[in-house]
């Protein structure tokens, strides 16, 4: 992403979220921003852009307590891009949580890899990148990724979980 133009909310998104939003699940965001590094935008510009999601989630009742990305492109090799897990440790040490206990909501076969790296619950989502990413899954033998055809579908699937 390198302006707010650029971002969609996938229908369900906001309705979604403001259900999540009405438990004591941290939502947090979690994304590979290597169009920084790569100089096509800055760090600020993107914060900017999680400024305006943040906004416009919370007009439609949902909320996003934290954003954490990687600016590294692939080839700089580093611990917070994903599918190494840094980025999911850095947002646990910072809101104290047990990734055990937590869902990683993605649509990409490195969100899977960071979230069963780390311990946490995959979603794959088969919307965006999902459809895509569906044989590597399946390929794999994972037996621990839960799919879903979309972002209500998993709130769906996170909700019914809860103790």
């Amino acid at each position: 992403m390198k302006s707010w133009k650029e971002i969609e909310f996938l229908p369900g998104a906001f309705e979604s979220l403001r259900r999540l939003a009405n438990t004591s699940y941290l939502i947090i965001v979690i994304s590979n921003q290597s169009a920084i590094n790569r100089g096509l935008v800055t760090s600020s510009t993107v914060d900017d852009i999680h400024s305006h999601m943040r906004k416009a989630i919370e007009r439609h009742g949902g909320r996003i307590d934290g954003f954490f990305y990687c600016p590294h492109r692939p080839d700089e090799r580093c611990d917070c891009r994903k599918p190494k897990p840094g980025l999911l440790l850095l947002a646990a040490q910072h809101f104290s949580l047990d990734l055990h206990q937590c869902y990683l909501v993605g649509d990409a076969a490195t969100d899977l890899a960071a979230a069963r790296a780390v311990g946490c619950h995959p979603i794959l989502v088969l919307t965006g990148r999902g459809r895509e990413s569906l044989p590597l899954v399946k390929n794999s033998q994972d037996n621990q990724t839960m799919v879903v055809d979309d972002i209500s579908a998993a709130a769906d699937w996170i909700l019914s979980r809860r103790h």
